[in-house]
């Protein structure tokens, strides 16, 4: 199998705007994988992937066991296009992390529903593989 050597294009970035369900791999104590489908967005400027969630999921309490700078990867596939982002995890819960969040979330997907104990997990990605890799990558 050869590797995909075009460019990134305008439709690639796109493929982190339309509404797509995602999947992330967050490690569990023992170190097997968890994995779950979840909403994510993706700001290109910034490298930084972002999934809301209940401060009480599994995923988000996996990524607080493990600790700072816990490995994660958020994919999505269409088709024989997809794209996974890996990088590092940390949980945050502060008001301003929690709305900017939601308003991504709100962007990409919809409104989503009030949840008083919502956290958000934000991965510092630090590598993109794929066919539909966002530029920069």
């Amino acid at each position: 199998m050869t590797a995909d050597v075009r460019p990134p294009s305008a439709s690639d970035d796109a493929f982190w705007q339309e509404r797509r369900t995602c999947f992330l791999s967050t490690p569990r104590p023992d170190g097997t994988p968890h994995l779950v489908p979840v909403g994510v967005t993706y700001d290109p400027e910034s490298k930084i992937a972002r999934v809301i969630s209940d401060g009480g999921s599994k995923k988000v309490r996996n990524i607080r066991a493990a600790g700072p700078g816990v490995r994660v990867a958020v994919s999505q596939a269409e088709g024989r296009r997809w794209c996974t982002l890996e990088g590092t995890a940390i949980v945050k819960d502060d008001p301003e992390s929690v709305a900017d969040a939601e308003r991504r979330y709100t962007q990409r997907y919809k409104t989503p529903r009030d949840n008083p104990n919502r956290v958000v997990i934000e991965i510092t990605v630090t590598r993109a593989m794929g066919t539909a890799k966002p530029s920069g990558w």
